[in-house]
Order: C-alpha cells, then structure tokens, then sequence
C-alpha cells in the first residue's frame, strides 16, 4: 500500500538522521502533507519531520520526502536546483500512472484525467502531461464526475477543428470503479474510441469492494480516517450508495451521539466498521473498542 511504504521511508529516513551528527543534519522535511491522516501526520512533526507547502522553501542539502501522491516533473526539478536530497516515496502505481501519461502525450494523445482537480495525485499526472507534450495543456482535460465530463468533453468537441486520433482516459487511483466507468461512458458520447486506462489501485478496488459486502450484512457504517483523505471521502460516498446511514471519524471522539444512542438502544442493529489506507491499526482498534 503506498501510503504506508511513504511512512515507513520516513521513518527510516528519521533513523539514518538520529544516527548522524544531529549538528551536521537539516530537518526532515515533506512537501505536503505525507499522508492525510492527523494521528500519523502529529507522531513524524514530533519526530522533526516538517511539513512544507511549496518546494521553495527547502535549504540545499535537507531531506525531502515525496508523498505517496507523487509530484509533477517540474516540482521534482525544483528540488534539485534547490539542493535537496530526494526520498521518492510515491506510490509504486501513481509512478505507473505518471509514466503512462507522458507516454501518451508524447504520442500526441488527448487525455482525459479523471478525479478531484487540486489533488496532488492529479496535478502531479497532470504535470507529466505536459512534459510529454510541449506544454500544449489544451490537449489534457481534468473531470471530476460523469456529468462534468460529459460537459468538458462535449465543449472540447466543438472547439475542435480535427477530431483527434487518439484520446485516452487515466483516473485517480482512488476513484470508484463506478465513477471510473460512467466518466469514461460520458466521455464516450463524444469520442467512440476513447482508450481506457486501468489506473486504478488494487488495494483501492478491493478495499471498496470489500465495503459494498460488507454494508449487504449490516445497518450503518463507520469509516474510519482522515478528513482530507479522497479515499476516506470515497469509502463514505459508497457506503451511503449503498443505501446505509454511513460517518467518518477520525477517531473514537468522533463517533456521532446519535449512533452511540442508537447502539445502547437496541441489539437487533448492526454497525460495520471500514478503514482509509492511511489509517492507522492503533486507530482502527480504538474505534472498533468504542463500538463494541
């Protein structure tokens, strides 16, 4: 799972810095949140680990720790030119994703993008889109759902004074499946032969799948995670698909009264309990004791 490859590389990166000569190492750094999960996120600031917004900001000779979401090719540049020294963390299928999108657009390909516009994951896709094209950004569309994508492709269609080629669509790798496949059918409308990209995760796949069954054997679901995690979102956006009262907390202090109430009440109820990647074991157990 990446995001959990991404804490791991920091913790050790934490202990090859606490092995050397305090004196003669700089902060440990992340661009961005490493991961969107404000348990993990407290423990590695506590372990000097520094969150930064903007690669800037970065002294020649730090560590920098890329995030599972990966950053685009001119962000990495940056870092570079800066001098720092890089921990690629990003997750192993985002790298794939990333590749595929330049590969494509040095082909000429149009591009489809689909998931949350200003997630990193997609900016960083995005941003190898333009690096295997020249910079034409108006060969490269983000879509956020079916309905935008229909819009985005039927308006791309109209400008267009030669329909091209080859178009192809890359997803987040936390989308639904679901989502996934009605954004590719709306973009279909408009461009038949529009090539589909398994992008995926399929730790992602199996994990939603896993919470489709599981909201078929119970009442209401809790979704444990991080506010700010697309794949917590996602999780919850299935579990009230599937028709069930559904919340997220990000710890047991979380749990809606409501629920608690409802659960002393009666026994004939059942509650289910999920999981973002990013969460941690330790919060998982502390919120599963609590519904218990």
């Amino acid at each position: 799972m990446g995001v959990r490859r991404a804490v791991e590389m920091a913790t050790a990166a934490i202990s090859d810095a606490a092995e050397n000569d305090p004196a003669k190492q700089f902060p440990i750094y992340t661009l961005g949140p490493l991961i969107h999960n404000p348990q993990v996120l407290d423990a590695l600031s506590k372990q000097g680990v520094k969150v930064l917004d903007t690669p800037c900001q970065i002294h020649a000779g730090a560590a920098v720790i890329i995030r599972a979401h990966g950053v685009s090719p001119g962000v990495e540049q940056t870092l570079v030119e800066q001098g720092a020294r890089i921990i690629d963390a990003t997750c192993p299928r985002v790298k794939a994703n990333q590749n595929t999108a330049f590969a494509l657009a040095e082909k000429g390909y149009t591009i489809f993008l689909a998931g949350e516009k200003d997630h990193a994951e997609i900016q960083g896709i995005y941003g190898y889109c333009l690096a295997g094209h020249a910079k034409q950004d108006k060969n490269f569309i983000i879509v956020g759902n079916s309905n935008d994508a229909d819009r985005r492709a039927s308006e791309f269609v109209k400008k267009l004074k030669d329909f091209p080629q080859k178009t192809a669509l890359i997803g987040q790798t936390t989308i639904s499946e679901d989502e996934y496949c009605s954004i590719a059918q709306a973009i279909k409308n408009h461009f038949p032969d529009l090539e589909v990209k398994n992008t995926i995760c399929d730790a992602t796949r199996d994990r939603q799948n896993a919470l489709r069954e599981l909201c078929s054997a119970v009442d209401a679901v809790i979704i444990a995670g991080g506010k700010e995690s697309a794949n917590t979102r996602r999780l919850l956006s299935i579990a009230r698909d599937c028709g069930r009262d559904a919340w997220l907390a990000e710890t047991a202090v979380d749990l809606p009264a409501e629920l608690l109430l409802w659960k002393a009440a009666t026994t004939e109820k059942k509650i289910g309990l999920s999981a973002g990647a990013s969460t941690p074991d330790s919060v998982i157990d502390e919120i599963e004791q609590a519904l218990l």
